[in-house]
């Protein structure tokens, strides 16, 4: 947002105050004299000094301008401090409130207003003239407040939506490396731990088949077993759960890791002190799980040790394995087994965590693994502003307002003017007051607030007649529209532009009608009118009140218009972004999944066969096989590139990608998807699901947003919370088009919340989502388009091959 200098506004205020006095009494002939115009021009430069400093310095620039004014008028004539004691002090009350807590300004604003009006009812009592002046002060500064924090709430507004422009467009092109990343973790993960497995209780079964026989055929059921495991594990890698669910306690899962790797062979003692929580323990999980998979391929047969340690501080994780005396003739189970990759998986875990990590040989001979995350520690909230700051500033506004009651102290009673009767200003005020209340509740009841403005407007004439107002007829109307005009700026300007033209324009011609009537009846009761009559009195009421409602309208309109405009225009970009940045990231994964497919699977199908063949060593080897398919795999997703052809279209299975995404720009999004949703759907029905997905989660909200995909007698059904600009009519015509075309429908069954139906048709309930069977033949069980994921945790860590 351009910044206007901050010296234009103070130098015009000077030039329009040099031409009302001194330039104004020249052109009567009026000659000041040498030491007035001197006094002038220091009081003038003082002020607008004080005003080019008011956007690093407002409560300081407002003191001196006030300050300098007040001083400026006791000895320079009436006129000559005019335009800067109003406009110069508005303008750095404007900015007081523009730059300050909301505390500080109306600290400011109630401050100088009571002061004024002390400092005149001490020295010349409330007469008719001095409350109208009062009055008008009051709302000059009311509105300056006003302006200052609609600035604010702009500024804050702008600058958030730039801060979002700005991450959408940094996140844009790390969705498809952050995706890469991902799946080449989790695939070295099922090849570090359930082949691994596989390996190790094979080749230890071989080697004791002669001692103990029974391993043997163990070590098939498991091989077996763990097989059809990596197929599930290498679904969920294919299409991960788009958020993450509940799964067991992260202590019980360590305990069950370590349990797993004592079932190897492995002797682990575990000494666990508390976990960090949150995210957090999906790191220490993984890295405790390396290490200890590194230990049984380097380390098979060594005493290893985990210890893990928690406080405000950090979360301390070691892993430590003594040396280990394999015998001369023969080879330890699992060796040759590593890729090279798990240091740098492990860094990586530390490091997106924010913490550290290092690894090195022990005095023993042995190895250590040693992670060092970062603590959550959180003190007590501080406060914005210091308590003795805030003690201070009312204390000093207390001071001014008590100051001018000294004078009463040193004035004879007889000598202050206390009037009679009650003074117009005192009427006008409380009018004015109960209008800027109705104002207050704008945001909450917009509906209400221009029937509450109606009725103050229409007692203004009462109160003009029963005090005995001799001022000018039409300053009343004029003050009690001023409310009018500024309510019918904000609600024009936050108007949905779906109403039609006749809900539109109830508003303001209702309350040109209030305020003409209030007009005309003001006038006739003074006797004041036009000779016309009247007739007269009706026409020029009418007509003023309709031009100010309707200019007040059609400028909150135009301002809503550009607002919504621009908000559009940057919703559609961060639209754009995302889509890009799916449509990448989809075709990535589709790029490994099809080496995945053709490459692991099949080999892991191969270690199924033999196992359930009762083959044991060509089951370890088949293994093994398997293992350097995964490896030549991973090399593939760490140097490939996706293809600039093939940016297939994202289906269902990308959600997860979508709401990364999305969280990544800063909105929270939860998508759950039911079991009762089939893993296969019709073509048409998975683009269309995932589009209207798309439609709903970039429509521009900011807010917690959730998706729900459920599916009951053939229907797919997506609900939608959190996604209020879905009932916008551009985007629910888009959500409809994807509907319609599939003889779907969609309707708003309460505020906030969009219902999606889609029919799936017979060919997609065939297959419902539901427990995997154990096939050997691991391609036709994973390789369909849509494999169901398993749960949370089922992939995780080797299984006691003694069950």
């Amino acid at each position: 947002m351009e910044r206007t200098d901050d010296r234009i506004f103070p130098v015009l205020l000077l030039a329009a105050q040099a031409a009302v006095w001194p330039g104004a009494a020249l052109l009567r002939g009026i000659e000041p004299s040498a030491a007035q115009l001197l006094a002038a021009a220091l009081m003038g430069g003082l002020v607008t000094v004080a005003l080019a400093a008011r956007r690093a310095r407002p409560v300081l620039a407002l003191l001196v301008v006030v300050v300098a004014c007040a001083l400026g008028a006791g000895p320079l004539p009436v006129g000559a401090v005019a335009v800067l004691g109003t406009g110069g002090v508005a303008l750095a009350l404007l900015s007081v409130a523009a730059r300050r807590d909301v505390t500080t300004a109306l600290l400011c604003v109630v401050t100088l207003e009571v002061w004024q009006a002390l400092h005149g009812i001490t020295l010349h009592g409330l007469g008719q003239r001095d409350g109208l002046d009062l009055l008008l002060t009051a709302l000059l500064y009311a509105a300056a407040f006003g302006a200052g924090r609609h600035l604010r709430r702009v500024r804050t507004a702008r600058d958030i939506a730039e801060r979002r422009m700005r991450r959408a467009e940094s996140e844009r092109d790390k969705l498809p490396a952050a995706e890469r990343r991902r799946m080449e973790r989790e695939l070295h993960d099922v090849s570090a731990h359930h082949l691994t497995a596989v390996v190790v209780s094979c080749e230890a079964a071989l080697g004791l088949r002669e001692r103990r026989p029974e391993l043997a055929q163990e070590a098939l059921v498991f091989a077996a077993d763990t097989g059809l495991e990596v197929g599930q594990a290498l679904s969920a890698v294919r299409t991960p759960q788009p958020t993450v669910e509940d799964g067991p306690d992260p202590r019980e899962r360590l305990d069950a890791l370590v349990n797993g790797f004592r079932s190897l062979g492995q002797p682990v003692t575990s000494d666990i002190h508390g976990l960090p929580g949150g995210s957090a323990d999906e790191t220490v999980y993984g890295i405790v799980r390396e290490a200890l998979t590194n230990a049984v391929r380097h380390a098979s047969g060594a005493p290893t040790t985990v210890r893990c340690t928690h406080d405000d501080s950090g979360t301390e994780v070691i892993v430590r394995n003594g040396p280990v005396n394999p015998p001369a003739d023969a080879a330890a189970p699992g060796a040759g087994l590593g890729g090279g990759r798990g240091q740098t998986f492990l860094r990586g875990r530390a490091r997106e965590a924010g913490g550290t990590l290092s690894s090195g040989p022990t005095p023993d001979g042995g190895w250590e693994v040693r992670a060092v995350l970062p603590g959550r520690v959180a003190g007590p909230p501080r406060p914005a502003v210091a308590r003795s700051y805030r003690i201070a500033q009312f204390t000093a506004a207390a001071g001014l307002c008590l100051q001018p009651l000294l004078p009463i102290l040193v004035i004879r009673a007889d000598e202050a003017s206390s009037g009679t009767g009650i003074s117009p200003g005192v009427l006008f005020a409380l009018l004015a007051t109960a209008q800027a209340v109705a104002l207050l509740w704008l945001r909450r009841a917009p509906r209400a607030v221009p029937a509450a403005l109606a009725v103050p407007a229409a007692l203004w004439p009462a109160a003009m007649a029963v005090s005995g107002y001799a001022g000018p007829v039409g300053l009343p109307p004029l003050m009690s529209m001023v409310a009018t005009c500024a309510a019918l700026v904000m609600l024009a300007s936050r108007a949905p532009s779906g109403r039609t033209a006749r809900a539109r324009l109830a508003v303001p011609v209702g309350a040109a009608v209030v305020h003409a009537a209030a007009a005309t009846v003001a006038v006739l009761l003074s006797g004041r009118g036009p000779a016309e009559g009247a007739l007269a009195v009706v026409g020029i009421a009418s007509a003023g009140a309709g031009l100010a409602a309707g200019a007040a309208w059609w400028s909150g309109d135009r301002y809503g218009h550009r607002e919504r405009a621009a908000r559009d225009a940057d919703d559609d970009r961060i639209a754009t972004w995302t889509e890009e940045a799916v449509r990448d990231a989809w075709a990535e994964r589709r790029r490994i999944t099809t080496g995945l497919e053709t490459t692991v699977l099949a080999r892991t199908a191969d270690v199924v066969e033999a196992a359930e063949a009762g083959r044991l060593a060509e089951t370890a080897d088949r293994a093994r096989g398997a293992l350097a398919a995964m490896r030549a795999l991973l090399d593939a997703v760490r140097d490939g590139e996706p293809s600039a052809e093939l940016r297939p279209q994202p289906t269902l299975e990308a959600l997860d990608l979508l709401a990364r995404q999305c969280r990544a720009g800063g909105r929270e999004v939860e998508v759950r998807r039911t079991a009762r949703v089939p893993r296969r759907l019709p073509a048409a029905v998975d683009l269309a699901a995932y589009r209207a997905a798309e439609t709903l989660l970039t429509a521009g909200d900011d807010g917690p947003a959730s998706l729900v995909l459920d599916a009951d007698d053939g229907v797919l059904s997506l609900t939608a919370t959190g996604a209020p600009r879905a009932t916008r009519p551009d985007v629910r015509e888009r959500l409809t088009a994807h509907a319609v075309a599939l003889g779907g429908s969609l309707s708003i069954p309460q505020p906030g919340t969009t219902l999606l139906r889609l029919p799936l048709g017979p060919a997609a309930s065939v297959e419902e989502a539901g427990p995997v069977v154990k096939n050997p033949n691991l391609n036709n069980h994973t390789s369909g388009h849509g494999a169901a994921a398993p749960e949370r945790g089922d992939e995780e860590g080797p299984r006691c091959p003694s069950r």
